[in-house]
């Protein structure tokens, strides 16, 4: 039986429907307000609306809980890795062998760039950030397949959605080579998704990098942990971009955009970076725990509690055990290293943060990962926009064979002058 909500407005009866999630959420469906009454809803920052109906994630950030396909992500950490995740994401089941083997032969098949686009990062500067090379790429990648402008077509999407998941890795790191003026080390099709990545970024055309097994599967389980996180600020706006039925690449590319932001993507490039201040001021961290208690200071301590979750961030548990075995077996002596070990043991005994509920996120520890890795502190949101490319891809699917979905037209409430009359610019003054 269908459950309603009833309410009053300017003397009129207002009737709108509950409706409930498969595992429990509930909202209220106002999609008939403003036909029933004129009114619209205001909410700053969509934090209390729900934009779409989804089947690919699901968070509950009081308890702690992130599951991709109703998987918990302590299952797919343990036992899955980044590209089978990835395909549990887009087609929504596990792969059986025979579809986990198609893929990757897809990925591979996909893995090169056309060669023309290498003039493309020429026309960068030096200097260029590699997130913003990376969106001009994806697009720029999209016009060397016309088909991908073409309208949606289901029988070529999975091949699209695989040269897209393959090539972001590559765009990367051409992007990151080009920053540091090295030449581009095109992908090996021996090696696995990660590992390609690794050595694409670090080999040289005389010398292979050495790939440690511990440094692989710590990259593979930051692209895993990363690979959807519900409706944020860059996948909806690929949700958004795919709902005026943009391609794949153009709205995967503005999920870049979304993403290169401070506040969303940046975040594990504040941990390096809070890192670095606090070692140029002599300090083992002590005194910065000292300043981020009081109120007074300025001293803000990145990486450390979580918006949506209110509990200890899943992917933190996670990846602090994978941060430790990697540390332990790299045998790195790091002064910032040590730094951050402070800052995560005063976090995690210290009554003043555990009462605030500030344990170390994943970005704390991602970060840590990186940097032991030697992935430079300008790729780190790049890194993050690999690992969510699944993520994207599963939401731009969704959007666009949504049958009954419609541009997404957010309304807004007016507070400018309601009726200025134009004025001669001699009159003007």
């Amino acid at each position: 039986m269908s459950e309603f909500v009833e309410f009053e407005l300017d003397g009129k009866c207002v009737r709108l429907p509950i409706i409930e999630g498969t595992a429990g959420e509930r909202a209220i469906d106002i999609s008939t307000l403003r036909d029933q009454t004129g009114y619209i809803t205001l909410d700053s920052g969509y934090g209390n609306t729900g934009s779409c109906e989804s089947q690919i994630t699901f968070i509950d950030g009081e308890k702690g809980i992130l599951r991709y396909r109703g998987i918990p992500i302590e299952e797919l950490a343990e036992k899955s890795s980044f590209v089978e995740t990835a395909y549990l994401l887009m087609h929504g089941h596990l792969p059986t062998m025979i579809e986990l083997t198609h893929f990757s032969k897809q990925l591979t098949e996909n893995e090169l760039i056309h060669e023309d686009m290498k003039y493309h990062f020429e026309g960068f500067p030096s200097n260029a950030h590699p997130m913003a090379i990376l969106s001009s790429m994806i697009n720029a990648s999209g016009c060397f397949q016309p088909q991908v402008l073409a309208a949606h077509n289901r029988k070529t999407f999975d091949v699209q959605a695989a040269r897209l998941l393959s090539q972001v890795r590559t765009i990367a790191a051409f992007a990151y080579r080009k920053s540091r003026g090295l030449p581009a080390i095109y992908p090996k099709p021996i090696y696995k998704y990660s590992a390609n990545f690794l050595h694409m970024m670090f080999s040289e055309p005389y010398c292979d990098y050495e790939l440690k097994p511990e440094v692989v599967r710590a990259l593979d389980l930051i692209f895993l942990l990363h690979a959807d996180h519900e409706q944020n600020c860059s996948t909806s706006t690929v949700r958004m971009v795919a709902s005026s039925r943009a391609s794949l690449f153009a709205s995967t590319a503005a999920g870049v955009c979304a993403l290169w932001g401070p506040l969303h993507g940046g975040a594990n490039q504040a941990v390096l970076e809070m890192l670095e201040k606090i070692h140029e001021d002599g300090d083992d961290g002590s005194q910065f725990i000292v300043a981020a208690k009081d109120k007074k200071s300025k001293a803000r301590l990145m990486g450390f509690g979580h918006r949506v979750y209110k509990n200890y961030d899943p992917r933190a548990r996670i990846i602090k055990k994978r941060c430790d075995e990697l540390l332990a077996a790299l045998k790195i002596e790091d002064p910032l290293l040590d730094i951050a070990r402070n800052l995560e043991e005063a976090a995690l005994t210290d009554p003043y943060f555990i009462e605030r509920k500030l344990y170390p996120n994943v970005d704390f520890y991602s970060g840590i990962i990186m940097r032991a890795i030697g992935i430079p502190v300008e790729m780190f949101t790049v890194i993050f926009a690999i690992g969510r490319m699944p993520g994207w891809i599963a939401n731009y699917r969704e959007t666009i064979e949504d049958r009954s979905g419609r541009i997404y037209r957010p309304r807004q409430v007016y507070q400018g002058e309601p009726l200025v009359h134009y004025v001669p610019i001699s009159k003007r003054g």
